[in-house]
């Protein structure tokens, strides 16, 4: 399982950088524009420079409506400002065409740019609240416009997480749709270390973090903490040695 981290400017990808040994991919995004807020094109080409070149940028391209060509230019501008996966959280998507639609046009303006560049269709644990498409459709849209992975994240930031909202059996049904069409399952949304035994057994291959690395625990007010990235870290390791040894662990 890899883990994602996402830092909201540059001297929190400075922190990142600290804690680089212990981390996959450095994940920009602007959350006071919403749970997949897009940031600036220079602050995602600022995060490239300072975190290690050997360690993949991803960026958000936003909550996006449902205008294709728009959403292709963003995720355009953003795999050109060196993120190599380009996530999409399709907000304004009511039905899986509207999804397939935006989805196709994006893996073509990024792939024509930056063939080796992963696109990341996002959706939303909470689609009942905002009123956009169903979670467990996310990894067919994802297969039928030739993204690379699939994910699902909270719209709300309202204290809720994934599992309040899509239970961890229906995320292992997720990542078993995702798999099954050889797409990578990425969840997030509020993911804390006691979430990370079930994210494990199911076989989550990207786990999404911000508060759970913040001085407080807070998204918002705190600021990522190398050391709290490290020990995350290494309740991941643990969780995955456990399972490949057999054993079950609780909490």
């Amino acid at each position: 399982m890899l883990l994602l981290i996402s830092p909201d400017s540059v001297e929190e990808a400075v922190d990142c950088a600290k804690a680089a040994e212990y981390l996959d991919i450095v994940d920009v995004k602007k959350p006071d524009e919403g749970s997949l807020g897009a940031n600036f094109p220079w602050v995602i080409r600022e995060i490239r420079e300072a975190v290690p070149a050997g360690k993949p940028v991803s960026a958000t391209v936003g909550d996006v409506p449902y205008k294709p060509g728009t959403v292709a230019q963003a995720a355009l501008g953003a795999v050109v400002s060196g993120a190599t996966y380009i996530k999409v959280g399709l907000y304004g998507c009511t039905t899986p065409d509207q999804g397939i639609e935006v989805m196709r046009a994006v893996v073509r303006a990024v792939k024509d740019y930056r063939p080796e560049a992963l696109v990341v269709a996002s959706g939303y644990a909470d689609a009942h609240r905002i009123g956009c498409v169903n979670p467990l459709a996310l990894p067919d849209i994802a297969a039928r416009s030739g993204a690379d992975a699939a994910m699902l994240d909270t719209a709300i930031k309202d204290g809720s997480r994934l599992f309040d909202h899509v239970p961890p059996d229906v995320c292992a049904e997720f990542v078993g749709l995702a798999h099954a069409s050889g797409l990578l399952a990425a969840l997030a949304g509020s993911v804390k270390q006691a979430d990370l035994a079930t994210l494990t057994r199911i076989g989550t291959d990207i786990v999404g973090v911000r508060g759970a690395v913040c001085e407080g625990g807070d998204r918002n007010a705190g600021r990522i903490q190398p050391h709290l990235v490290a020990a995350f870290r290494a309740e991941m390791d643990r969780h995955a040695r456990e399972l490949a040894a057999g054993v079950t662990i609780v909490g």
